[in-house]
């Protein structure tokens, strides 16, 4: 067993551990893989434990780990990433979701640029719950307007919710940050959305995240290892 599949396994252990604690079933909550930064043979090899979905920060990176294996056509390619306007043509074709849509503008761009033939694009409304300037997201407020918008968009899926909470070691803080996110996903639920994802939570707070309602944890760190500070060519 390769260092990857038993890392890949006790992430899924604590993923089963959470939600039984919180009185949920384990397979209300599905692991993405973040891959950003790793070559595409340690993809490979997450891949072949048993693991599906990987998540990405990069267009072109993505892109090219999806060129380099080809071969292994069960994978699903999340941007995970901010997404510049002069990108969603590669994001469309190259991504099977894009968590990260916070403007009509990409919304608009990513349906105009799906390839036809493809499946519509599977794609999470990006809030940012902790109102940092430095992040990408819309305020919870604008998320009803923007799920409107998407909604009307053909090649477009509206899934749900992504959020990255500020870093912080207060459990209550943490939690409030969630919490705010999961009412974002009632409220486009109240609205009458289908959404079924709400991704929130890291390796360092899978385990809050769960209590907290997630349906998506995005985990690279406890999987892959430590990263470069270096971004990949």
């Amino acid at each position: 067993m390769s260092h990857y599949e038993k890392a890949w396994q006790a992430v899924l252990q604590r993923i089963e551990t959470a939600a039984r604690a919180c009185g949920r079933a384990p397979s209300s909550v599905r692991l993405l893989a973040v891959s950003k930064t790793f070559p595409a043979d340690a993809v490979r090899a997450v891949h072949s434990a048993g693991q599906r979905a990987f998540g990405e920060n990069y267009v072109q990176e993505a892109a090219a780990k999806r060129a380099a294996l080809a071969d292994l056509p069960d994978v699903e390619w999340h941007l995970i990433g901010p997404l510049q306007s002069n990108k969603t043509a590669q994001a469309a074709a190259a991504f099977d979701w894009v968590e990260t849509v916070d403007r009509v503008k990409i919304a608009q761009r990513l349906s105009a640029q799906r390839p036809a033939g493809m499946p519509p694009l599977s794609v999470c409304i990006e809030v940012n719950v902790s109102g940092e300037a430095s992040k990408s997201g819309v305020p919870p407020g604008e998320v009803l307007p923007l799920a409107r918008e998407i909604a009307a968009l053909p090649g477009l899926r509206l899934r749900g919710i992504m959020g990255v909470p500020a870093p912080t070691d207060d459990v209550s803080l943490a939690r409030s940050q969630f919490r705010a996110l999961r009412a974002c996903f009632e409220a486009c639920r109240a609205a009458g959305f289908a959404v079924d994802t709400l991704s929130m939570g890291m390796s360092a707070d899978v385990e809050l995240a769960i209590a907290e309602g997630a349906t998506e944890v995005r985990v690279g760190t406890a999987i892959f290892g430590p990263r470069s500070a270096a971004r990949p060519v």
